[in-house]
């Protein structure tokens, strides 16, 4: 019997098969997925803004990219993951701000996934799959027993990478 957990927004989780994280309103955000199939440990980090660096001292680390990343990855490897192993799968940054007209709001989608595949990139994770962009927002089911990430729209559908 598996147990769903879920992660909220600025917000990210642990979990071993067959449990599943989930997380709601990718928007803009995105949704990364980090996973060690050798041991069935996923883990699922929901972040809202690509850089920390403006944020002096640090109080919310789990909201940028920069930061919530390295810090999944170092909680799975105190559960016993091994970096040569673990793999990503992302999804989210969408355009939801297309009509506000200032580039810091309206492109704050595309930086994220810009900022998500840089950080995976520094840390040696290679993402086998993705989901991200387009004009539409997304709730992300993150399956630990198989590695599956299942995608909800409310206007596209579903659908599982």
């Amino acid at each position: 019997m598996s147990n769903t957990i879920r992660v909220g927004i600025s917000d990210q989780n642990i979990a071993r098969g067959p449990d599943i994280l989930v997380t709601f309103a990718l928007g803009s955000c995105v949704g990364i997925c980090l996973y060690d199939p050798r041991i069935k440990l996923g883990g699922l980090s929901h972040i809202l803004l690509p850089d920390s660096t403006a944020q002096k001292p640090l109080t919310a680390p789990y909201r940028f990219a920069d930061s919530a990343i390295p810090l999944l990855l170092r909680r799975m490897e105190s559960m016993g993951a091994n970096r040569r192993f673990i793999k990503a799968k992302i999804a989210g940054g969408a355009q939801m701000f297309a009509s506000v007209g200032k580039p810091a709001i309206s492109d704050v989608g595309q930086r994220n996934v810009m900022a998500v595949r840089q950080t995976l990139n520094k840390l040696g994770i290679p993402i086998i799959a993705d989901d991200t962009g387009k004009n539409f927002g997304r709730t992300l089911y993150f399956n630990t027993e198989d590695g599956t990430m299942r995608i909800q729209s409310a206007s596209k559908g579903e659908w599982t990478l």
